[in-house]
């Protein structure tokens, strides 16, 4: 045999194997490793439920599929989330969809994943990388979503101007935690709202941090509002554990009522407070979607198709006019119910 079609034939075995490979694969199942930020909020749990819904379709569909849902249990607990990215690397799981927990300290496994050929899917929020070391991004426009917080709270003062025209506005931003560049993000849109409708003097404090659990995130508002008691009478919480704690420091130090208080995202206890009117505002995401819409992008890439770089799932504000709309109850209160079968 000549040289030529030696190296004929080699090339020709490679291809074979290629695909013949890439067959086995998808009949035997793709390993999906589904990462979100926490284990314990709703948030999560909602993302989990779409990550499950479209498990269930695909593998109806005839694509084989199996979802890892593993996060760590703190919020803040980075080295967690870094291992467990880790793990996946080695264990050979075919593609990522992740939720950085730092938009910093996950690049270097995420960079692990790249070399390893392992493609990562990027959900909720964003992660200091270049693009193309990542299949795509799912998520709320976060800066967008923070615009509407603000909007909501200048409308809120506005009218209370109207009625009240001695009425002094006193404004207090209770940021998320350092490292989240979604709730970085959410806060910067507040303030830039602020900005544009001359609320800026109005601005008591913006430069405390809620943490990452409940219970810290009332120890800090309890301080606040007993810090600017005789000044403050509205409130600006970027997530849904941080909004938690101040209307539970709301209650404690009595000012409940008196304090327009608008979060992100929704629990069952937050839409009660929302219907009361203890909350005057819910910025909402899609989780759901966005859990769902990474698992399909991360098959979609693993089947050679190119899905868009950058998926907006979308912001709305719920209040309790609007909260029994279609479009907003079913995003305050999305079906889990997938998640007990």
């Amino acid at each position: 045999m000549s040289p030529r079609n030696r190296w004929f034939c080699i090339l020709l075995s490679v291809v074979f194997f290629h695909f013949s490979h890439c067959g086995d694969k998808e009949q035997s199942g793709y390993k999906i490793a589904v990462i979100p930020k926490g284990l314990t909020h709703e948030f999560w749990k909602s993302i989990h439920a779409g990550a499950m819904q479209a498990e269930k379709e695909l593998n109806a569909n005839g694509v084989a599929i199996e979802i890892d849902w593993q996060g760590p249990n703190k919020e803040s607990d980075r080295g967690q989330q870094i291992k467990i990215v880790e793990n996946q690397i080695g264990m050979g799981t075919d593609a990522i969809v992740l939720a950085p927990l730092d938009a910093n300290a996950m690049v270097r496994p995420v960079m692990e994943a790249y070399r390893n050929k392992i493609p990562v899917v990027i959900i909720d929020s964003g992660l200091d990388i270049e693009p193309d070391k990542y299949v795509s991004f799912i998520a709320t426009d976060n800066y967008e979503g923070g615009r509407k917080g603000g909007e909501r709270i200048a409308d809120l003062i506005e009218a209370r101007r109207q009625a009240e025209p001695s009425f002094k506005a006193g404004i207090i931003l209770l940021r998320y935690d350092l490292g989240h560049a979604s709730t970085d993000a959410r806060e910067r849109g507040f303030l830039a709202t602020l900005e544009e409708r001359g609320l800026t003097d109005a601005i008591l404090s913006s430069n405390q941090y809620a943490g990452s659990t409940r219970e810290s995130g009332q120890m800090k508002s309890e301080a606040l509002l007993n810090q600017f008691r005789d000044q403050v009478n509205a409130v600006f919480c970027p997530n849904e554990s941080s909004v938690y704690g101040m209307l539970q420091a709301l209650r404690r130090t009595g000012l409940l009522g008196q304090v327009y208080l608008v979060g992100f995202d929704a629990t069952p206890a937050l839409v009660e407070a929302l219907r009361k009117e203890e909350l005057h505002g819910l910025v909402l995401q899609d989780p759901v979607r966005m859990g769902y819409l990474g698992v399909i992008h991360a098959v979609n890439i693993l089947q050679g198709s190119t899905p868009e770089k950058r998926i907006d799932t979308g912001a709305w504000v719920a209040t309790v006019q609007n909260m029994d709309d279609p479009e907003i109850r079913q995003r305050l209160s999305p079906d889990l119910s997938i998640l007990d079968k």
